[in-house]
């Protein structure tokens, strides 16, 4: 019996265990975003947070194993787009490895230093939703996590604030509900169920509570 149950288990992938580098992490990631989300009080580190725990659970959830490496991307999925560019992937890579950078990597939608520089907004998210397709699944993951934390955060503060909510954004509603669109059609093609189905599910409820504006 006890010989069964260890063949049986053998078949699960390894459990997700945090080790001092997600410590790391959180500290590396609270010293450099001091910043507030759009438009809020909130800190930003509530969006890293999330996003992590978000990813931390889908463990035993997908076909792939969660690491701690992708839960580390996960905190520091901004870092580079918003605090360095190409030098702070370089600084990620030193402290958490080639593997974390390169995650970090395939989630910034812009590696420019300096944020005035950047590409106009639809240019980058057309070129990130065409690289996305080409990233790997577990990349793949912790995008949708960012997405569907982003997309409630909108959804909770509509019910309160209303079309105001879409003045924190340099586009309005219909270029947000192309962009999840865009992205959910990327998703679909993963393996990602049920996080793709609950992010579907939110955008679906942002679209329906704000149909009657006028854009």
């Amino acid at each position: 019996m006890t010989e069964k149950a260890t063949i049986s288990n053998s078949n699960q992938p390894p459990r997700l265990l945090l080790s001092d580098s997600f410590t790391r992490a959180v500290d590396y990631a609270r010293h450099l975003h001091i910043e507030r989300r759009k438009g809020t009080e909130i800190p930003y580190m509530a969006h890293l947070l999330g996003v992590a725990a978000l990813v931390m659970g889908e463990a035993g959830h997908t076909s792939f194993p969660v690491t701690e490496e992708m839960v580390i991307a996960a905190l520091l999925h901004d870092a580079a787009e918003d605090h360095g560019g190409e030098l702070r992937l370089e600084d990620i890579a030193h402290n958490f490895g080639a593997a974390v950078a390169r995650m970090v990597e395939g989630l910034s939608d812009s590696l420019t230093e300096e944020k005035d520089a950047k590409q106009p907004w639809l240019e980058r998210k057309e070129a990130y939703i065409k690289r996305l397709r080409q990233e790997p699944v577990e990349i793949q993951l912790i995008s949708v996590a960012d997405k569907l934390y982003n997309a409630k955060a909108i959804l909770d503060d509509y019910r309160e604030i209303g079309a105001a909510i879409w003045k924190r954004f340099k586009r309005g509603r219909q270029d947000q509900l192309w962009y999840f669109d865009a992205l959910i059609s990327v998703f679909r093609t993963a393996p990602l169920g049920r996080i793709v189905a609950e992010l579907e599910r939110v955008v679906d409820e942002l679209r329906a509570i704000s149909a009657g504006e006028i854009t």
